[in-house]
């Protein structure tokens, strides 16, 4: 292994993506520990139709940090990308099922799964985290905005209004719901406290929102 990555290391490399891998390889050749720079590299197998060295470095990365969303997501597409349906599923499911009482990574793995396009798991996952957190403005948020760039505008009408009735201080979600014709009120009586939990999503929406 060191010394196929070294050969790498050693060619002369032209385009921006080849450069890049050989960044990745000397860091992994310096401290190879590093998840993220196998998880970098693993898209860049991917992106290239390597897939058995996509899911090599996928599984090294989650090897390092186990609670690596966009890796497993990756290891899924790539088993997927392969023919292996039966394992691709098993491997979703058992990554569903380690996010299962934590509506933070449960989002986090929805969101890595609609980065993969593996929409059938990002559902999951998005319901999930609801269940687990019925009552924070941005699980619902994050909802509305999945189901809208999907183009079903009812879903994500009636995701996007639950979110403002829980928090109506979301300028951007007031936005998109007057866009979808929604009539804006600020709800009366007293509102649920999740702001905990929301504060805790914060760095899931900025992705989200990339």
């Amino acid at each position: 292994m060191g010394c196929q990555r070294q050969d790498e290391v050693d060619q002369q490399f032209t385009s921006p993506t080849e450069q890049k891998k050989a960044q990745l390889l000397r860091r992994i050749e310096k401290k190879y520990s590093d998840a993220q720079a196998h998880y970098e590299l693993g898209k860049i197998y991917q992106d290239q139709g390597n897939l058995i060295r996509a899911e090599e470095e996928y599984t090294i990365t989650i090897s390092f940090d186990p609670a690596h969303r966009d890796a497993q997501a990756g290891v899924v597409r790539v088993l997927l990308g392969m023919g292996e349906e039966t394992q691709a599923r098993f491997e979703a499911e058992r990554y569903i099922r380690l996010t299962s009482i934590d509506a933070v990574e449960s989002l986090r793995l929805a969101l890595a799964f609609q980065h993969q396009q593996l929409d059938e798991y990002a559902v999951t996952c998005y319901r999930q985290a609801l269940n687990l957190a019925p009552n924070s403005a941005k699980v619902n948020r994050q909802i509305g905005y999945y189901y809208l760039s999907k183009g079903d505008k009812e879903r994500a009408k009636d995701y996007l209004t639950r979110s403002y009735q829980i928090n109506p201080y979301q300028p951007e979600v007031a936005g998109e719901l007057g866009r979808l014709g929604v009539e804006i009120k600020i709800p009366t009586g007293s509102k649920s406290d999740s702001r905990k939990l929301d504060k805790m999503l914060e760095k899931t929406d900025e992705d989200l929102m990339q």
